[in-house]
């Protein structure tokens, strides 16, 4: 399976913080916005990812990410010429998608939550199988968003852009799994009254197939789209309290690199040097401590030290 990153567009909404630099390199706590998405689909076990910018802003993902060598991945970047929809990242990456299944998500959207990862292995088991698969939210403001309707069993009824009248309140967040083929459907999908060429129609289409699946997101889930300053600081402050609570970093792609065994435990340490001045190095480097001493390796006396206190 494939993955994009969407990350595009002008970030007005952030300005003046974003007149100089990508919403998706901008600080959400102790990281840049866009390691959010980024582990999203590691956790999913995807180590091919794309990530869609714009012309102005790549050097600076280039830059931050480099090839994705660190976090134990294969990273490769493409320009969005013209924000015209969040369909068109499929046509944008079809070359790179091939004949797999590809799963996107947006630059600014935020998961985290025990069980998320089970959740994503059965979105990528679906695609497999040939479905799609959505994820809902809970909203207050569902007329803001794309909505799903779903009935008691969980089936989707119907999927609606910013209704003015919603069916539900669950929002259908910027996620989405799909099976291959993708591109070329998204091919089919007509620009909207906007101008756009909608993912809720590619979604639409699914559904009028009978191939669309929706995994919602209980009370035990947090999802974010820090597009806004409020939601920005309001996932900064979460972040940083679930931190300090579990004594465990939120979307560190190092750590799940090195969890699904992508990564060395000498590339772990290289990160942990390079960062060993706050508590993302910390954190890496406890990692690689607790790793040597399960296994019996070798450690530094400077390591033994630490270790002791």
């Amino acid at each position: 399976m494939k993955g994009i990153i969407l990350a595009g567009g002008s970030g007005t909404r952030l300005y003046p913080i974003t007149e100089g630099i990508s919403k998706q390199l901008i600080p959400v706590y102790d990281k840049p916005m866009i390691y959010y998405p980024l582990s999203t689909l590691m956790q999913a076990g995807i180590k091919d990812i794309l990530v869609i910018t714009t012309k102005e802003d790549q050097e600076g993902f280039k830059r931050a990410l480099g090839d994705g060598s660190k976090y134990g991945i294969n990273l490769s970047y493409t320009i969005q010429p013209s924000p015209d929809g969040l369909a068109q990242a499929f046509i944008l990456g079809e070359d790179f998608i091939g004949d797999d299944e590809c799963a996107m998500v947006l630059g600014d959207n935020i998961f985290f939550g025990e069980g998320f990862e089970e959740k994503l292995n059965e979105a990528a088991i679906q695609a497999e199988l040939g479905n799609a698969t959505i994820f809902g939210s809970e909203v207050h403001d569902p007329e803001r968003f794309g909505i799903v309707e779903f009935d008691s069993t969980g089936k989707v009824l119907s999927v609606e852009e910013k209704p003015k009248n919603p069916k539900s309140n669950y929002a259908i967040t910027g996620l989405y799994f799909y099976p291959k083929g993708v591109a070329a459907k998204a091919k089919q999908v007509e620009k909207s009254d906007r101008g756009e060429l909608e993912i809720t129609t590619l979604n639409d289409m699914y559904l009028k197939e009978g191939k669309l699946r929706a995994q919602l997101l209980g009370s035990s889930f947090t999802w974010f789209d820090a597009g806004l300053f409020d939601s920005l600081l309001a996932s900064s402050n979460l972040i940083k309290s679930v931190e300090d609570n579990k004594n465990k970093l939120i979307s560190c792609p190092e750590a799940i690199g090195f969890e699904k065994g992508w990564l060395s435990v000498d590339k772990l340490d290289e990160r942990a040097e390079l960062l060993k001045k706050n508590n993302y190095g910390e954190y890496l480097k406890k990692i690689s401590d607790d790793y040597k001493s399960k296994h019996n390796m070798k450690l530094t006396l400077n390591d033994k030290i630490k270790m002791m206190f």
